[in-house]
């Protein structure tokens, strides 16, 4: 052996890569910069993700450089070093082949067509141009198509598609930026789209036959990523009025997609606004109203507007050509999860739209696009989807011997939460368990994220209501295992602190949690609290006075019956009365009375549905969850200076009650004070409210921080006034994760992850 050889060997170390490091380039990049540090050896693919043996040269720079110039969508939890004797050395560096089955290892999200490929399907010079499948190691599906790992062509939906001798070539070239990006195609060899009405394929060009039927008013069905969308002219009224009516969907605002100087025409862009819509996660952005209006049917009643750009090459090409924005809505029928396969669409979208624009190539993992809205105070995620998914998140300290855990969730904005290797991993948007084809969509996503992320839980989490559906499926999934199950409102608290690293020994926090409905301790049904408590236990320092939810479910869809049973407690019958004159009062206070169907609870999400209802807005019934607070939060935007005369709330003891706020608004009412004043005035005295029961508890030194959690902080405005409530006490907020439902099982499975590593 020569003497280069024997320092080479001297030098050698293996080195391992954890995180999102696959379907990102990360191998090429690693070949790339081996050449240029003049390192030999090899790197490779496995099940926890990226390994590499290294010679030669300045091995501390090249590890440094692994880190500090990593490929944009990489993203790196840990670099493990150690000696390596290697025996006899390679005299290159190559990409050898992956090893090992299971997963360990990150899995890449969905991401954006990238500057490069999107420069190549504009310019008629390149053989990708005007090719609505352009994509290279930056960009293009990932997570959608994966089938399992390691994250290999024939692991994915593209195995069906033979590599042409070009394309081969790039995938094979170190120099191109198309070097082992396992989605690579072109129109020689990959998917294709066309345009087909009533079953049968439309000859001719597609994207010229679709861009005809969008500017003549038509609904199409687009294929997508993760699903299919139902897409129509955003400046048509008409076409607004004629989706909304075939998909029954009165009042809900629909997504839109555009360009940016699209979205600057109509909307408020600021800078971080700019930032996060450019995210190769191409998430929905809520953007207030601004510019050129477009029609009012868009979004009845709300004052935000969500954007998303073209995220994949068809979406670019056809803004192009529609020179437009587009309303681009999630394709299923009401409640449904979205169709994400061709039959699927033609039998479930068919009465819809008018034509549909599909692509052959299979979509296997169904993924909503995400929904967030940035505020003072960072970004709050909406709804959790395509772009974000499959990211994990590391648990806090302490944690770190944690079991692995599969947690279940809630009914509602369903997800499931896996525990494993000291990361958290929170799964898409699944919806609401109440409708049989998401109960199978659900049911489905458990066991492929199981078997995808080789997870093998020895503790099971739930809600602590043991009828929701969700819980049912735990309790079977657990079988022989620890079956633990979590307050509501406790796992509200343990997401929150979890998301914010809060650690396992830290000591007890005071979470602020309202949302609409969760079964409390006492077998009520709760949704205003303040509690105390950690990973392991909590108490229930204080909570709204409750009220009757008079008719049960009902009382989540008509708001005024919430505003009855409120206005009748503050010893307002007679307003009631005047309000509400067209409504079966009698028959409402009559089960107030007796009990029958009209449970006790303290939710803020039904107080907010009492406010609303008063000042008129969606007053007989919701079209969707939420509409009566959001549009109550809208219109206390109109009426900023009225934040400063917050309505009383009452304290006694350890309840809040509401009585002395609608005697207030009554006043005010009788006084013909304008509504957005009231709904201002509203905010801003709950928000005073909840944070001064808050503030005691940590003067009383009984916590350490306050955590704001449950589904109404996604009200921005609600978040901010208690905030400055808070202005010199440490807040944690959701930033990560949603603050709603859709966090429950994160903090289902850090509270029993802690409850099992305790013994409790």
């Amino acid at each position: 052996m020569t003497q280069e050889h024997q320092a080479d060997r001297a030098t050698a170390r293996r080195l391992r890569i954890r995180g999102q490091v696959q379907g990102v380039g990360f191998r090429p990049f690693v070949w790339q910069l081996a050449q240029r540090m003049g390192v030999k050896g090899a790197v490779w693919n496995d099940a926890e993700g990226v390994q590499i043996i290294a010679s030669g040269g300045d091995l501390d720079a090249f590890e440094a450089a692994l880190q500090s110039q990593a490929p944009a969508l990489a993203r790196i939890d840990s670099v493990d070093s150690t000696a390596e004797d290697q025996g006899e050395c390679r005299l290159d560096f190559i990409i050898a082949s992956s090893q090992g089955t299971g997963s360990d290892t990150g899995v890449t999200p969905d991401a954006a067509t990238c500057d490069a490929c999107l420069a190549e399907v504009r310019d008629p010079s390149q053989r990708r141009y005007g090719y609505a499948f352009a994509n290279c190691t930056q960009c293009g599906p990932r997570f959608s198509i994966l089938r399992g790992i390691p994250y290999d062509r024939e692991m994915t939906s593209m195995a069906r598609f033979p590599m042409c001798t070009a394309c081969r070539a790039e995938y094979q070239d170190p120099q191109d930026r198309r070097f082992h990006a396992q989605p690579i195609a072109c129109p020689a060899c990959g998917p294709r789209i066309w345009l087909e009405a009533d079953g049968a394929e439309i000859s001719g060009d597609a994207l010229c036959l679709s861009t005809q039927r969008l500017q003549r008013g038509e609904i199409l069905a687009i294929k997508g990523l993760g699903g299919f969308h139902l897409a129509c002219d955003a400046r048509n009224p008409a076409a607004i009025a004629t989706l909304r009516l075939r998909k029954r969907r009165p009042a809900k605002a629909f997504a839109l997609m555009g360009t940016l100087p699209m979205i600057r025409r109509h909307a408020a862009v600021g800078s971080d606004e700019e930032a996060l819509l450019e995210d190769p996660s191409a998430v929905i952005v809520l953007l207030a109203k601004s510019g050129a209006p477009l029609p009012e049917n868009v979004a009845p009643g709300l004052a935000t507007l969500g954007w998303m750009l073209p995220y994949t090459p068809l979406h670019h090409l056809l803004l192009d050509a529609v020179d437009g924005p587009l309303v681009m809505t999630s394709g299923n029928a009401s409640g449904e999860p979205q169709a994400i396969g061709n039959a699927e669409a033609r039998e479930k979208l068919g009465g819809f739209a008018d034509a549909f624009l599909m692509h052959d190539r299979d979509i296997v993992h169904r993924l909503d696009d995400s929904v967030e809205r940035l505020t003072p105070h960072g970004p709050l995620v909406l709804r959790r989807g395509r772009g974000r998914v499959p990211r994990t998140l590391p648990l806090p300290p302490g944690f770190e011997e944690a079991p692995q855990v599969a947690a279940y969730g809630g009914q509602i904005k369903s997800s499931l939460c896996l525990l494993k290797n000291g990361r958290a991993l929170l799964s898409h948007h699944l919806g609401d368990l109440d409708d049989p084809l998401t109960w199978d969509a659900y049911r489905q996503a458990a066991a492929d994220y199981a078997r995808l992320f080789d997870h093998r839980p020895s503790v099971v989490a739930c809600d602590l209501h043991p009828d929701l559906r969700a819980s049912r499926l735990a309790a079977v999934q657990a079988c022989d295992l620890p079956l633990i199950e979590v307050q509501h409102h406790h796992a509200h608290l343990g997401a929150c602190m979890a998301e914010n690293h809060w650690p396992l020994d830290a000591g007890p926090v005071a979470g602020i949690i309202l949302d609409g409905l969760g079964l409390g301790t006492d077998d009520t049904i709760w949704g205003g609290e303040v509690l105390v408590g950690d990973y392991l236990d909590f108490t229930r320092a204080a909570s709204l006075v409750p009220a009757p939810l008079a008719g049960g479910d009902a009382a989540g869809r008509e708001p005024w019956r919430n505003a009855v049973m409120r206005l009748d407690q503050a010893g307002l019958a007679d307003l009631a009365d005047t309000l509400f004159r067209d409504h079966p009062r009698a028959v409402l206070r009559q089960a107030a009375k007796t009990g029958i169907n009209a449970p006790p609870s303290s939710s803020v999400g039904r107080l907010f549905d009492a406010m609303a209802a008063c000042l008129g807005l969606a007053s007989d019934r919701q079209s969707h969850e939420g509409e009566a607070a959001m549009r109550l939060e809208a219109l206390a935007q109109c009426a900023p200076d009225a934040f400063d005369t917050p309505y009383p709330f009452e304290r006694r003891n350890a309840q809040i009650d509401s009585a002395a706020m609608f005697q207030s608004w009554a006043s005010d009412h009788a006084d013909g004070v304008p509504a957005k004043v009231s709904a201002a005035r509203f905010h801003a005295g709950l928000a005073r409210a909840f944070a001064s029961a808050a503030r005691t508890e940590i003067e009383a030194g009984r916590a350490g921080a306050v955590a704001l959690s449950g589904g109404c902080f996604q009200n921005a405005m609600l978040l901010d006034l208690v905030k400055r409530h808070l202005k010199d006490i440490p807040v944690l907020i959701q930033t990560r994760t949603p603050a709603n439902d859709g966090g429950l099982a994160l903090g289902q499975a850090v509270i029993a992850a802690a409850r099992t590593m305790r013994g409790v």
